[in-house]
C-alpha cells in the first residue's frame, strides 16, 4: 500500500465518511440512450450538461459557485507535464467546467482543494491543476504501484484523477486506456470498471440529483438553493 505523501493517522476515523461516499456516489447509473436498438449513446457533454441543468434548477446557490471552463491551451500544458494525453471524455468535460478553486482559495495544508459539497458530502471534483497536481503524487517511475504486483496494483499510470477527498485518500479516476471509471482508497483494493463510461457517471449522478429534488435522497436534501448533507 503506498503512503507516499499521505498521513495514515485518523484512517480508521476517515472509513466511515468513505463508505457515505461510495453509496452515494456507486450504482444507479441509468444512461438515456444507448447504441442498441439503432438509439445514440449520450455523450459526456450531454450527461454533464443534464447534471448542471438539474442543479441549476434545484440547487442554484451551488450551481452559481462553479466556474467555467478550460482552455485548451491549459489542457496541452498540463499533458506535457504530466506526460500523458487526457482521455476524450475528460477533455470534453474539462471544456465545459474547470472546477479548480481561484488559486487565493486553496488551502495549502490539504492534498486537493474543491468546491465541497457536490457531488457528495466529502469529496468534490478536480479541475486541471489539481488533477495535475494528485496526478504527480500519484504516479510511479515503474508504471504502477507497488511495483511487485503489475497485475493488481493500487495504482496505475494510466488512470488519471477527477474527484477525490481534500486528502487524496479516496476518489475516482478515468482509465486512458479504454475511459472506465474506477474508484480508489486508501488501505482497500482499487476497483477498475465501476462505470463504463465519464457519461454513464455524470448519468448516475443526475439520477441522485433527481431523487434529491423529489425528496427522495436519505442523507441530503435542498435548503436555501444548496445541497444539504445529513
Amino acid at each position: 500500500m503506498p503512503t507516499d505523501g499521505f498521513s495514515t493517522h485518523g484512517l480508521r476515523d476517515f472509513s466511515d465518511r468513505h463508505r457515505r461516499f461510495e453509496r452515494l456516489t456507486r450504482g444507479g447509473a441509468v444512461a438515456e440512450t444507448s447504441e442498441q436498438g439503432g438509439q445514440r449513446r449520450m455523450t459526456v457533454e450531454e450527461s454533464w450538461s443534464r447534471v448542471m441543468g438539474l442543479l441549476e434548477q434545484h440547487a442554484p446557490g451551488d450551481h452559481a459557485d462553479l466556474p467555467g471552463p478550460a482552455t485548451e491551451s491549459m489542457l496541452v500544458a498540463a499533458e506535457e507535464r504530466m506526460g500523458v494525453v487526457l482521455p476524450q471524455d475528460l477533455r470534453a468535460w474539462l471544456l465545459q467546467n474547470n472546477l479548480d478553486l481561484p488559486e487565493e482559495d486553496v488551502d495549502e495544508d490539504v492534498e486537493c482543494s474543491g468546491y465541497a459539497g457536490f457531488p457528495d458530502e466529502g469529496s468534490f471534483f478536480l479541475g486541471i491543476r489539481s488533477i495535475e497536481s494528485l496526478y504527480a503524487n500519484r504516479s510511479r517511475p515503474g508504471g504502477f504501484d507497488p511495483p511487485d504486483q503489475p497485475d493488481n496494483p493500487f495504482w496505475r499510470n494510466e488512470w488519471i484523477p477527477f474527484l477525490s477527498d481534500q486528502d487524496g485518500w479516496a476518489g475516482k479516476f478515468i482509465d486512458t486506456r479504454d475511459g472506465r471509471i474506477g474508484r480508489w482508497f486508501v488501505g482497500e483494493i482499487t476497483v477498475t470498471g465501476e462505470y463504463e463510461s465519464l457519461a454513464q457517471y455524470f448519468d448516475s449522478l443526475a439520477e441522485m440529483l433527481t431523487k434529491i429534488a423529489d425528496g427522495d435522497h436519505p442523507v441530503c436534501k435542498v435548503d436555501e438553493g444548496r445541497l444539504l448533507w445529513l
